[in-house]
């Protein structure tokens, strides 16, 4: 069965590895066979990954589109993991459900999870920023 994607004008979005702009109007995409999908608000661009966590997300999303280079891929993604637990323990739980994912070969869902990584430690970072303020 075909995904049908419906982009607005100017969205962009990356079909197997190709990252499309439409044009002016919406536009209606009908994929018919698996392929790796990501929406404009899913794309997380180097220049945005500013934050450990958004770092493992870049390098997930990067398993995901780009399996020709999956083993340097995981060189990254293993080494950024190491330093955050080194720095934050607390979000081991994500990281062991991402990690298995990513283990299962499945990118889409540890992207989702990586995803509600970086909710975490943007509450974390906002309730630190709190508790600075109330000193």
């Amino acid at each position: 069965m075909a995904l049908k994607i419906t982009l607005k004008p100017g969205e962009r979005i990356i079909v197997g590895g190709a990252v499309i702009k439409n044009g002016s109007s919406s536009t209606n995409l009908l994929v018919e066979n698996p392929v790796p999908i990501l929406r404009q608000r899913d794309i997380l661009t180097r220049e945005e990954a500013d934050t450990p966590c958004k770092r493992i997300y870049l390098v997930v999303q990067l398993m995901y589109i780009d399996g020709t280079n999956l083993a340097a891929h995981h060189k990254i993604y293993w080494s950024l993991v190491k330093d955050l637990l080194k720095a934050a323990p607390s979000t081991l739980p994500f990281i062991d459900r991402i990690s298995d994912l990513i283990l299962g070969a499945k990118y889409y869902q540890a992207l989702k999870m990586a995803r509600k990584l970086i909710e975490y430690e943007e509450e974390v970072v906002r309730h630190a920023r709190r508790s600075a303020g109330n000193l």
